[in-house]
């Protein structure tokens, strides 16, 4: 079976690209979290934050951005002592401020309809044949990555958003050997 080069030969990364990347995600909640948890990821690997998402998951409240946005610092010093997560303040503190953020923009519309307005509510399909192709980044990341700062968001730089939005479905970024390339495109709305 063929798959996207960055793959490897580890368990838990065929999983989750054979049923997770790239799907589009279309739940406001869903896309905050992994939003999250890309942003936990920088400077590390994605299969480190794979491994801690259930320990993520439970330490972060499933991910409720209106628990996260009361939260304070003695919540901040708790998580610092978990083991289980990765446990650096900045990322941490930046979940709770983007929690409040995300709940701000939700006043106006939905996380779900503000991100997929961005792509006019289609994947755009990368067609790329090779892993070398596909960029880090785009125009579109960076305008993304920085209206997210403008509204309040902290660790959202333009790969970050980039990273997000092919784990989202934003981009269909499967290379085209890929035997889930055609199956990912299939399930956009």
């Amino acid at each position: 079976m063929d798959r996207c080069t960055w793959v490897g030969i580890d368990k838990i990364y065929q999983d989750y690209h054979d049923t997770e990347w790239g799907v589009p995600e279309y739940d406001s909640r869903a896309l905050w979290e992994k939003l999250i948890l890309d942003g936990f990821q920088a400077g590390l690997s994605w299969i480190t934050i794979l491994k801690k998402r259930a320990a993520l998951r439970s330490a972060f409240a499933g991910f409720d951005p209106q628990e996260i946005a009361g939260w304070g610092a003695a919540e901040v010093e708790v998580l610092l002592q978990n083991p289980a997560i990765v446990r650096h303040r900045g990322k941490i503190e930046a979940t709770i401020g983007n929690a409040q953020a995300y709940l701000h923009l939700a006043e106006e519309m939905s996380f779900s309809e503000r991100m997929w307005a961005y792509v006019d509510s289609r994947p755009i399909i990368g067609g790329y044949e090779t892993l070398a192709q596909v960029p880090t980044q785009s125009p579109l990341s960076q305008r993304i990555s920085n209206d997210l700062k403008t509204a309040g968001f902290k660790f959202c730089g333009p790969t970050i958003v980039y990273a997000w939005m092919e784990a989202c479905g934003l981009f269909n970024n499967h290379i085209l050997s890929c035997h889930r390339h055609y199956a990912v495109t299939a399930l956009a709305r």
